[in-house]
């Protein structure tokens, strides 16, 4: 390798490191991550670019790769077939989503399955696959782990078939560019579970999860994952010219960085050649970490997490980093990997999305007895929904009705009681009448207002007398003064 090419590696690798980890700008430097970044070459198996590369992460949906992977093995020995019935139960109904919602009990075919977990990485339908073809989780997660351990994964351990959280269950960039280069290699018929852009059930349908396809020119798989502590991942092979290149990008903040810095790889890759020099994915040295670093509070941080597998991809203003920097990073590997530190460029998004060509699936074996078992659903459904119905018609009368009765006892009661209390009245003694005083018999105009205490008496005679003259008059009963002798004054007033 000349010095002129070496000195643009080193340049180019200086600033890709600086791009990959600025989406993490904000942490501590004393609790930096450096986050999985894996560049290959599915032919070869070289490395093209590695961070990072052996580190533990959570893997989240991609899991469903390796799912996949022992599902596909399982039909190739013979065991099942594609057509070979999946039950959902009820454990799996309860898994959280992304999921499809089928009842307990529902059944679909293995190869419906898979298509469904690969596009809408439905947790429900990995967890009936693993159940169904394990005869348990814990026995298909024995088996998901000596597979990995038969096709040269080293830093994987797996406990369920879906990539929910499990802080037992990790992998690495490594791993899964193994299991990605096995898929191609050991699945030549299959490659295309991997590329559907949607499927359609019924009259719904469900795009891919991965924002590369039908964005990224050349993209052919794979697949997505995201959970709180392991971040926005993917797997995701393009080709261009004949040549596939792998790319994995982990812990990303957003399907939206995600996708972008994986169009960048590839735009890398395919201007590189991995010569004799390129390290293997074999060679690639362990990592000192002894679990996964938990990335909740980078990406999640205080806010509601990102419902699972959710995330929408890019879908916006085209450009590539090539295009960005005037066309010359084709020629010029330092000057793309520059450019990925441009502000405009961390900031960009992919083309929109080519128009969806959607893939039918079903429930049941076919799509006759699909839709019948739909069709009977959906009876049931509005059976159901008319039974609520009428049920809440039903109670809503039982109350007004109930309503009235209790008014009408009401109005009842307070009639007997005004009967009862009229006809105690009627035959209660009545209470002895109070006397009312006397009103005294009104004086006379002559009389005088003052009076004496004593009862009148005949007055006595005295010899040679007739009788006495009557009281004087007093002032009290409003009537005309008397004229008195100007000496008593004083003891009238008094």
């Amino acid at each position: 390798m000349s010095s002129s090419l070496l000195r643009r590696f080193t340049v180019g690798f200086a600033a890709l490191t600086g791009l990959l980890g600025a989406s993490l700008a904000g942490i501590r430097a004393a609790e930096a991550v450096t986050v999985p970044i894996l560049v290959a070459d599915v032919d070869s198996g070289k490395v093209i670019y590695a961070q990072a590369p052996t580190d533990p992460w959570y893997p989240a949906s991609i899991t469903k790769l390796m799912t996949t992977y022992v599902a596909l093995d399982l039909v190739r020995q013979g065991k099942v077939s594609l057509d070979s019935m999946i039950t959902i139960s009820a454990a799996a109904a309860a898994e959280p989503p992304s999921k499809m919602g089928f009842k307990p009990g529902t059944q679909l075919t293995l190869d419906n399955a898979l298509k469904i977990i690969m596009v809408k990485s439905a947790n429900d339908i990995a967890y009936a696959i693993g159940e169904t073809l394990g005869g348990s989780i814990d026995n298909f997660a024995a088996m998901m782990n000596e597979t990995a351990q038969r096709i040269g994964m080293h830093d994987s351990h797996w406990y369920n078939p879906n990539g929910l959280p499990d802080p037992r269950q990790w992998t690495s960039a490594r791993d899964m560019a193994v299991l990605a280069r096995a898929l191609i290699r050991d699945f030549p018929d299959n490659h295309d579970l991997f590329s559907i852009s949607a499927i359609q059930f019924g009259r719904a349908v469900m795009a891919n999860h991965n924002g590369l396809l039908g964005r990224y020119p050349g993209t052919d798989g794979m697949k997505t994952g995201f959970i709180c502590s392991g971040g926005f991942n993917v797997v995701a092979t393009a080709t261009r010219n004949g040549r596939r290149i792998i790319t994995i990008v982990m812990g990303q903040p957003s399907p939206r960085e995600r996708d972008v810095k994986a169009a960048d790889l590839f735009d890398y890759a395919f201007t590189q050649s991995a010569g004799w020099t390129s390290p293997t994915l074999d060679a690639l040295p362990a990592s000192a970490l002894p679990q996964p670093p938990d990335m909740r509070p980078f990406v999640c941080g205080g806010k509601k997490a990102p419902a699972i597998e959710d995330g929408p991809g890019a879908i916006s203003a085209p450009g590539s980093a090539a295009q960005l920097i005037g066309g010359s990073a084709a020629n010029s590997p330092a000057l793309a990997m520059a450019a990925f530190s441009n502000p405009a460029l961390r900031s960009r998004t992919l083309p929109p999305r080519a128009p969806l060509q959607p893939i039918a699936v079903w429930i049941g074996r076919n799509p006759a007895e699909g839709q019948q078992i739909l069709d009977a659903q959906a009876a049931e459904q509005k059976a159901a929904a008319a039974n609520t119905r009428a049920a809440k018609l039903e109670a809503a009368k039982a109350k007004r009705i109930a309503a009235l009765e209790a008014a009408k006892q009401a109005r009842a009661e307070r009639a007997e009681r005004a009967k009862a209390t009229k006809e105690a009245a009627k035959t209660a003694p009545k209470p002895a009448a109070k006397v009312a005083a006397k009103p005294a018999r009104p004086l006379p105009h002559a009389a005088s207002a003052y009076t004496a205490t004593t009862a009148p008496s005949m007055p006595e005679a005295k010899p040679g007398k007739g009788l006495s003259k009557p009281a004087p008059k007093t002032a009290a009963h409003k009537q005309a003064p008397v004229k008195k002798p100007a000496d008593k004054k004083a003891s009238a007033e008094e």
